[in-house]
């Protein structure tokens, strides 16, 4: 069973909130403008300086965007609970 790190919703101008899957490395991202991306192998410490960070889309945009493999989340696998 996988472990997940929730984050509530934030004061950001680009992410309404993100879910890190600890047991896979999974960083489960979710925009303001509602698309959803899931970046894989995000290590826990990187995960972890997300969570800390100020400012989240600074962060995300400097050390997650270009350096993790990710794809968007469709519809079907939200409804799936993937």
């Amino acid at each position: 069973m996988s472990r997940l790190a929730r984050c509530r919703r934030m004061p950001s101008t680009v992410i309404r909130r993100f879910v890190y899957d600890e047991m896979k490395g999974d960083l489960w991202v979710e925009f303001t403008t509602g698309r959803k991306y899931v970046y894989s192998g995000v290590p826990q410490e990187v995960a972890d300086a997300f969570r800390g960070a100020f400012a989240k889309g600074v962060y995300f945009n400097t050390r997650i965007r270009d350096e993790f493999p990710h794809r968007e989340v469709t519809h079907e696998e939200e409804s799936a609970g993937s």
